[in-house]
């Protein structure tokens, strides 16, 4: 005989209704909540003092304009070039500064950096990466004092580095090696440079590498790309797929602003479907958990295996971006499963103030602003402590979805029709076990 089935309990009558709502409106769940601005500051903070690489300088840059600027970010609905003033509401309340900041500071440092090199180089020296520092390309090519920079970056890409035999340019320096991060690194910045110089053939260059990393990476049976092929190493980090999803809605954002919209119909057409090639190949990984592993198609208790907050950040971000630029909405559900999950919070109280900055009782960030758990983003296939790019990639996610929500929460039917089915199985469970427990007659 089972415990609960040897207790002696009272049967209670209570009015239906009067139990039922009572007892819903007292029942408490992990909840998930918006950051507030105050948090997001935290969060934003701690991505400042971990970005010391190149691409972790790049990725913060375009993620201060996702959340601050969003008129100079790709994904604004602002015809590109972008202004060529700041507007006084941004000069004034400094949310540009440290943007600036970033182009000034590796622009001036460059000739140090690359041991007093003149012409073809890049931005930064990147310890072997042939595309990571032109990341940071897209921050420089808005401003004329840094266009020699840019030039000599986008030169340094085109006549310098090595390539595959049939024009992939290779994300590293000493061996041809394709990664699935060069399409975050590479494409945007050609396709950016080409629209602010008026330039086509570079925005058509973008599509190109794309297209060249796409028949390489990609595997055709999963619809996952590799992380890395060619050279001295092959890897399947589920990360890649974030980077070369992010990387293509910036080029299609890019292309869709600008003037060459209306020719390139074809192209964003492509990279709109690989976009969602991607997300149906991965999202068919994600378990209860809401949070990939860092080999989303093998187990976690796989080797080397683990759940990565990082990598699942970045894809849901570019769910939400799909929404807004795209209308694929077939993976919302699992896009707010996942922002969910990575915003839940034990917490019993409710943040009231948007300035709060308490990331107290948060089940995916610490007290301190730091996303976990993540992978290390130095060493990939190593669970790591801390990750730039992770900070990055949860600010990226939150100004996404807080444009999603400002722009009319697109196929949002689907997204909470999903969410209220789980939160209903959940309250019933809750329901029937109490009313089992006390016996009660309603």
């Amino acid at each position: 005989m089972s415990w609960l089935s040897s207790m002696h309990l009272p049967r209670l009558r209570l009015p239906k209704t009067t139990f039922l709502w009572s007892f819903l409106l007292s029942l408490r769940f992990a909840e998930a909540q918006n950051l507030t601005d105050g948090q997001i500051d935290v969060i934003s903070t701690r991505l400042a003092e971990s970005a010391l690489e190149s691409w972790e300088i790049g990725t913060r840059a375009q993620t201060i304009l996702e959340l601050n600027a969003t008129e100079y970010s790709v994904f604004s609905s602002t015809s590109l070039p972008p202004p060529s003033s700041v507007p006084s509401s941004l000069s004034s309340s400094g949310v540009l500064t440290p943007f600036f900041t970033i182009a000034h500071d590796v622009v001036v440092n460059r000739t140090k950096a690359n041991n007093g090199t003149t012409g073809p180089q890049p931005l930064i020296f990147a310890d072997g990466a042939a595309a990571d520092p032109a990341s940071i390309g897209v921050c420089d090519s808005g401003q004329v004092d840094y266009a020699g920079a840019a030039t000599d970056q986008l030169n340094y890409l085109l006549q310098d580095v090595p390539r595959t035999s049939d024009g992939a340019i290779s994300h590293r320096v000493s061996q041809v090696q394709l990664w699935s991060d060069f399409v975050y690194m590479v494409p945007p910045f050609l396709a950016y440079y080409g629209v602010t110089t008026r330039n086509r053939t570079l925005v058509e260059e973008a599509y190109n590498q794309i297209k060249l990393y796409r028949n390489y990476l990609r595997d055709p049976n999963s619809s996952m790309w590799r992380h890395v092929i060619l050279g001295a190493s092959d890897n399947d980090e589920d990360s890649g797929n974030g980077w070369a999803a992010a990387g293509m809605l910036r080029v299609l954002a890019t292309m869709r602003q600008s003037e060459y919209a209306n020719t390139f119909k074809n192209e964003q057409k492509d990279l709109s479907t690989w976009v969602q090639e991607i997300h149906a190949g991965v999202y068919k990984h994600l378990d209860n958990t809401n949070v990939f592993t860092n080999y989303a198609d093998q187990p976690p208790t796989a080797q080397g295996n683990f759940y990565d907050a990082s990598s699942t950040s970045l894809l849901t971000s570019t769910v939400y971006r799909a929404a807004l630029l795209l209308n694929q909405h077939t993976y919302l559900p699992f896009a707010e499963r996942s922002r969910q999950t990575l915003f839940s919070t034990n917490s019993t109280s409710d943040i009231t103030s948007n300035s709060s900055s308490s990331l107290q009782g948060y089940q995916h960030l610490t007290p301190e602003g730091w996303l976990t758990p993540v992978v290390n983003p130095h060493s990939y296939g190593l669970k790591g402590n801390i990750s730039a790019e992770g900070q990055a990639f949860v600010i990226q996610l939150h100004a996404a979805y807080r444009e999603w929500v400002q722009a009319g929460s697109k196929g949002a039917s689907a997204a909470l029709s999903v969410r209220t089915a789980g939160q209903m199985l959940k309250v019933m469970f809750a329901v029937g076990t109490v009313l089992g427990l006390v016996g009660v007659v309603v």
